[in-house]
C-alpha cells in the first residue's frame, strides 16, 4: 500500500470512532440539560481534556510550532501567558462557577447564569450576551471549517470544498445527535491524541538529530538567538503575549465545562489533569519546532515549505505511514474539537437564551432537544456558507475574537462570582465597553495600539465600566445576598454531592 493509503485508513478509523462516540452520547441524552450540559455529570479527566482540546485547536499543533520554527523561543511568551491564565481560571473560576450556576436556578448557559445571578427581570442581559455568542461563534465555527478544508487540500490534494464538507459533516453529525456529551467525549479522545502526538514527535526527533547537545548546537548554527526567550522581544510585546491568558475568563466554550463537572472534588482533580496536559502539550509543541529547526539544518537537501506544517512533516518522516496517518488525525482532531465545542455553545445560546425568551410558549424537554439539534444544523450551514469561498475577513475576525470574548465576558464573570455589588446595568456596560474597545483598538494604526494586544485595554475598561456603573446603580437584593452567601458556604464545606 502507498503512504497515502495508510494515512487515509488512519483518518477513516478516527472519523468512524468520532461518529460512534456521537451515537453512544445520543443514547444517553434525554433532556435539555443533558444535551446542553451533559447532565452536569462530567468526570475530572473528561472535563479537563475536553476543556483543553476545545481551547487549543490547530494553533497547538500548527500555529505555535510554526511561529517558534521561524522566530525561536521568543514566541513562547504566548504559551506562558496561556498557561498562567488557564491555571488561574481553573483555580478561581471553575469551583465557584460550578457551585454558583447550580445555586442560581441550575443555570445551564453563561447568559442564563448571568441573568439568574443578577436577577435581571428585563431579560436584556441574557439577550445581549446570547447575541454576542451567536455572532462571534458563527464566524469562529466558519474559520474552523476553513481550516478543515485547507487541511485536506494541503495533506491529500483534495478539493478545498470537498475537504470542508467532509470535516463539517462528521463534526455536525456527532454534535447534532450527541450534544454536549458527544462533544466532551470526542474532545477527550482528541485531547489524548494531540497529547500523545506532541510527546512522540520530539522524543523520537531528539534521537534522530543526535541527542540534546547536538540538537542545541544545530539550532544555534541556524540562529544563536533561537534559544533565547528575550532576544528580539520588547516589553510591550511580552506584555501583549502574556495577556493572552486574560482571555480564558471569558471564553464560553471553555468555562461552560466547569459548570458540567459532576462535583467540586472532581473540579480540583480536573484542574491538576488539565494543567498537566496543557504544560506537557505546550512543551511538546515547543520541542517539536526546535527539533524541526535542527533536523532541517542537518538535512539541507530537504526543505520545509510551510513552517506551520513542521509537526506534520516530521511525523511523516519519523514514523510508519499508518502512525503518520494518526498524526494527521491529531491535527484534524485539534480542528474538530474546537468546531464542535463552539457549535454546541452557539446552539445553547440560540435556544436557551434567545428562543425561549422570544417564544414564551412552554415546550417539552424533548422539543427543546430537537430544536437544539436543528440549531446546530442551521448554524453549521451558515458557517459553511461563509467558509465556502476562503475569506480573509473571517480569519481576521477570529484573530481578535479571543480578545473580544475575553474583554466582554471575562471581567463580568469574575465580578459576578466574587463581588456582591455587580448589577445588571454594570454588567451590560462592561460587556459593551469591553467588546467595543477591542474592535476600535484593533482598527487603530498608531504604533502603540498596533503593538499592544487589544485585550489589555478592553479587559481594563470593561472592568472599570462594570464597577463604576454597578456602584451607581446598586440596590440591596435579599435573594442575591442569600445566593452569594450560600455559594460561599458550599465552597467552604465542599459537600460530597456537589
Amino acid at each position: 500500500m502507498t503512504d497515502t493509503t495508510y494515512q487515509i485508513i488512519a483518518l477513516v478509523i478516527y472519523m468512524a470512532a468520532m461518529l460512534f462516540i456521537g451515537w453512544y452520547a445520543y443514547k444517553k441524552t434525554v433532556n435539555l440539560t443533558d444535551y446542553m450540559l451533559g447532565g452536569r455529570g462530567l468526570g475530572a479527566a473528561v472535563g479537563a481534556l475536553s476543556a483543553g482540546a476545545a481551547d487549543m485547536s490547530g494553533w497547538l499543533l500548527m500555529g505555535l510550532p510554526g511561529a517558534i520554527y521561524v522566530s525561536g523561543l521568543v514566541e513562547v511568551w504566548i504559551a506562558i501567558g496561556l498557561t498562567i491564565g488557564a491555571y488561574l481560571n481553573w483555580f478561581f473560576v471553575a469551583p465557584r462557577l460550578r457551585v454558583y450556576s447550580f445555586v442560581t436556578s441550575d443555570s445551564i448557559t453563561i447568559p442564563s447564569f448571568l441573568e439568574n445571578r443578577l436577577k435581571d427581570k428585563s431579560r436584556l442581559l441574557r439577550i445581549v450576551s446570547g447575541i454576542i455568542i451567536l455572532i462571534f461563534f458563527t464566524f469562529y465555527v466558519s474559520s474552523g471549517m476553513v481550516a478543515g478544508g485547507v487541511f485536506f487540500e494541503s495533506s491529500f490534494g483534495l478539493d478545498y470544498q470537498l475537504g470542508l464538507v467532509i470535516v463539517s459533516a462528521v463534526v455536525v453529525a456527532y454534535t447534532l445527535f450527541g450534544g454536549f456529551l458527544a462533544v466532551s467525549y470526542t474532545d477527550f479522545v482528541q485531547g489524548l491524541m494531540m497529547f500523545l502526538a506532541l510527546i512522540a514527535v520530539p522524543i523520537i526527533g531528539v534521537f534522530v538529530t543526535g541527542g540534546f547537545g547536538q540538537t542545541a548546537e544545530s539550532i544555534r548554527s541556524v540562529d544563536p538567538t533561537f534559544l533565547s526567550l528575550t532576544a528580539g522581544a520588547s516589553f510591550i510585546g511580552v506584555i501583549s503575549a502574556v495577556a493572552w491568558g486574560l482571555g480564558y475568563f471569558g471564553q464560553p466554550h471553555i468555562i461552560v465545562r466547569f459548570m458540567a463537572i459532576s462535583t467540586l472534588k472532581e473540579v480540583r482533580q480536573a484542574r491538576r489533569i488539565g494543567i498537566g496536559w496543557m504544560i506537557l502539550s505546550l512543551l511538546g509543541a515547543t520541542a517539536t519546532a526546535l527539533v524541526g529547526i535542527a533536523y532541517f539544518q542537518q538535512n539541507p537537501d530537504m526543505t520545509l515549505g510551510d513552517p506551520e506544517g513542521v509537526f506534520i512533516v516530521l511525523g511523516q518522516i519519523f514514523f510508519h505511514p499508518l502512525i503518520a496517518g494518526f498524526m494527521l488525525a491529531a491535527v484534524l482532531a485539534a480542528i474538530m474539537s474546537t468546531i464542535s465545542s463552539q457549535l454546541i455553545v452557539t446552539s445553547s445560546a440560540l435556544i436557551e437564551d434567545l428562543y425561549k425568551i422570544a417564544f414564551k410558549k412552554a415546550s417539552t424537554d424533548k422539543q427543546y432537544v430537537t430544536l437544539g439539534r436543528l440549531a446546530v444544523l442551521v448554524i453549521a450551514l451558515i458557517a459553511g456558507f461563509l467558509a465556502w469561498e476562503r475569506n480573509d475577513t473571517i480569519l481576521d475576525l477570529v484573530a481578535y475574537a479571543w480578545a473580544g470574548f475575553g474583554a466582554a465576558f471575562g471581567p463580568i464573570i469574575l465580578l459576578s462570582l466574587f463581588w456582591r455589588k455587580l448589577t445588571t446595568w454594570g454588567a451590560l456596560a462592561g460587556m459593551v465597553v469591553g467588546a467595543a474597545t477591542v474592535i476600535i483598538w484593533d482598527s487603530l494604526d498608531w504604533e502603540f495600539a498596533v503593538n499592544l494586544y487589544e485585550i489589555v485595554p478592553g479587559f481594563l475598561l470593561c472592568l472599570i465600566a462594570a464597577v463604576v456603573v454597578s456602584l451607581a446603580t446598586f440596590k440591596p437584593n435579599a435573594q442575591i445576598e442569600e445566593e452569594f452567601s450560600e455559594t460561599e458556604r458550599l465552597i467552604r464545606e465542599k459537600p460530597a454531592k456537589l
